[in-house]
């Protein structure tokens, strides 16, 4: 009887679940949980681009587990701590100093953008496409 009257109303209620009658089908009331609102950056969103299109069960896992923000964040946090310190040793073990960026300004940004090109690399195949 019960299930009768909730079904009239449009809205039926099994085990905590609510689902509402779309023409002939129950559709269950489905609601993700609340989530910080997280700014991710440029390794982040080329990760989720990635499994996106090519780990397409892991996307969905992480992204009906409401883990998948988390996972970017870690991924983007790893990505860049990375990248910022491939790019001082490279620059400390090719001489790119303070001194040389004095001297010739063009120079010393030639080679900082070079390192930094490098150190992208190996972080995009590390960690990014991994």
């Amino acid at each position: 009887m019960k299930v009768q009257q909730y079904q009239k109303k449009g809205v039926l209620s099994m085990n905590e679940i609510t689902y509402t009658m779309q023409g002939d089908y129950q559709l269950p009331n489905l609601k993700l949980p609340e989530q910080p609102e997280v700014v991710l950056g440029k390794y982040a969103s080329l990760r989720r681009k990635y499994q996106k299109e090519h780990h397409r069960v892991l996307y969905y896992n992480l992204l009906t587990s409401c883990k998948l923000e988390e996972h970017l964040a870690e991924v983007e946090q790893r990505a860049t701590s990375m990248e910022e310190t491939l790019v001082r040793q490279m620059a400390d073990k090719q001489g790119v100093t303070e001194r040389l960026k004095a001297e010739d300004m063009m120079a010393w940004v030639r080679k900082m953008n070079n390192l930094r090109n490098s150190a992208q690399e190996i972080v995009l195949t590390e960690v990014v496409y991994a």
